[in-house]
């Protein structure tokens, strides 16, 4: 790449339609305000704007497909931050029965309930078969592996993957990879991948062209975002070298209950919100954990994460919604702290 063509991508980076958002300042979370990005990837440059600057309703209809990220819903969690974490989960998956075009899909980022326990597994499914997209991936999070090292979660969830939970699969065009690093969390709770996983990935991505799109999705971050809270994978840099070589590449996690995202190169990472409750923002609080905020503020810093794919013009959008602006009746509870 030419060092004029790199200040311009610098340039598109760093100020693109004047949304205020510095890219290289990739600690930057939108979540607070209650909005979101819609991401558009051209030319291998990736772009955004914030969501509340004039989001055009029609872009779920026109994708050649969409899909819906959810993350950490925590079933059976019940502390003051939201003693009521199915009626937000439930909120939205009515925010996604609403879309303009049923997703073809949902990817679950992990947490799925709080203590793997197998009654809060039942309340999450009874709950999930009210979406309107039936098909839905998973990879666990850390509180999917409390009580029996993943089994029940595997059991379950994990049907047809390989080692604790990984599985890779197509989908008109796109590659998706679905990878665990909760299994063997290092000190301080950052994730990791593990050497099979790793060269699993290698193999998995052999042989494909380097126009192919690439999702990866995993529950912690697949970046260092605040590794003093574990938010971070210690091996991830070495997974991520193998996506280099492509032109698009999409990292989608959860695990921090807030957005952020980064672009680096052409891989876009992205955190989702909760469907339970937020967390505070890096370094702004003495640990990690549930987060209290006022009950009419709380559906604001929940929400679910719309990604369409226009796969014939080598574009992608991603976009971040609240909670707060569902039709529902269903209603969180704001309040409390506790561990995470």
């Amino acid at each position: 790449m030419t060092d004029k063509k790199q200040d311009l991508n610098d340039q598109k980076l760093q100020d693109l339609n004047n949304d205020g958002v510095d890219r290289r300042g990739f600690l930057k979370c939108m979540a607070w305000a209650g909005t979101g990005l819609v991401w558009t990837l051209s030319g291998g440059v990736p772009m955004s704007r914030a969501f509340a600057k004039g989001h055009d309703q029609s872009m779920g209809k026109g994708g050649d497909f969409s899909f819906v990220q959810i993350s950490d819903s925590h079933i059976g969690f019940s502390k003051p931050a939201n003693p009521d974490v199915t009626a937000t989960l439930q909120t939205a998956i009515n925010k996604i029965n609403a879309m303009p075009r049923t997703p073809e899909f949902i990817i679950h980022t992990g947490d799925l309930s709080q203590l793997s326990k197998p009654s809060e597994f039942d309340t999450l499914d009874q709950t999930l078969k009210e979406a309107s997209a039936k098909q839905i991936y998973f990879v666990p999070g850390e509180h999917d592996m409390l009580s029996d090292n993943g089994e029940q979660y595997l059991q379950r969830y994990g049907k047809g993957t390989k080692g604790t939970g990984w599985s890779s699969f197509d989908h008109k065009g796109v590659h998706f990879v679905g990878l665990v690093n909760v299994a063997n969390l290092k000190a301080g709770g950052m994730g990791s991948l593990g050497n099979e996983q790793i060269e699993w990935l290698e193999d998995d991505l052999k042989g494909r062209s380097a126009s192919t799109p690439i999702v990866l999705y995993a529950h912690i971050p697949l970046w260092t975002v605040y590794p003093d809270w574990g938010w971070g994978t210690d091996d991830s840099e070495q997974a991520l070298s193998y996506v280099k070589r492509f032109g698009s590449v999409t990292v989608l996690n959860g695990h921090i209950h807030q957005i952020m995202q980064k672009v680096e190169g052409k891989v876009s990472f992205h955190t989702a919100m909760s469907t339970a409750f937020p967390q505070p923002a890096p370094g702004t609080a003495p640990s990690a954990g549930p987060m209290k905020v006022p009950a009419d503020q709380l559906q604001r810093v929940l929400g679910i994460t719309d990604v369409n794919y226009l796969v014939s013009g080598h574009s992608l959008a991603v976009v971040d919604s609240p909670l707060a602006d569902s039709m529902s009746s269903a209603q969180g509870n704001g309040a409390g702290s506790g561990g995470k």
